[in-house]
């Protein structure tokens, strides 16, 4: 794998050339992110750019799903996520950036272990993550901030 990976690129009517599908970025001099769901830097492919709010492990009703287990409460907040992007076309595939906040150092094999089972490598997005004090309910253990690139062709606009 070299420091680029295989993109595509078009050309518009007036000539100007856009990204079909995303560039991932890992130089080999910079420290090796092999082996984990995410890449060093996301070039964003030509598409509609979606910031999604903070997502944590709560349903609909704002209840707590998975109380003191920080796998669950990031695979509740990386599915809705994808509930907020499939109405517009998006897949968890389209993020291009994901920030995780986490209360406790002792839940990071948790909190990868479900984006492991969520990004692929070649899907993986830049990634940065920070412990804090506390989130902004008690109980709460993980939350996730996306940004996501759906590509023109799949967009459908809300409604």
């Amino acid at each position: 794998m070299g420091l680029f990976e295989p993109h595509g690129r078009h050309r518009r009517g007036d000539g100007q050339a856009y990204l079909t599908q995303r560039i991932n970025v890992n130089p080999a001099d910079v420290w090796n992110s092999v082996g984990y769901p995410f890449n060093q830097a996301v070039v964003e492919p030509a598409g509609r750019r979606v910031h999604i709010t903070g997502q944590v492990a709560w349903d609909a009703d704002m209840n707590i799903i998975g109380a003191g287990d920080a796998k669950r409460q990031t695979e509740v907040a990386l599915n809705n996520i994808a509930k907020i992007l499939a109405p517009i076309g998006g897949t968890l595939a389209d993020i291009v950036s994901l920030t995780t906040l986490y209360v406790s150092a002792d839940d990071i094999p948790a909190i990868n272990a479900a984006r492991a089972a969520a990004f692929e490598k070649a899907t993986g997005p830049a990634s940065t993550s920070y412990q804090i004090t506390a989130l902004v309910f008690p109980g709460l253990l993980v939350e996730l901030q996306a940004i996501a690139v759906i590509p023109d062709d799949r967009f459908r606009e809300p409604g």
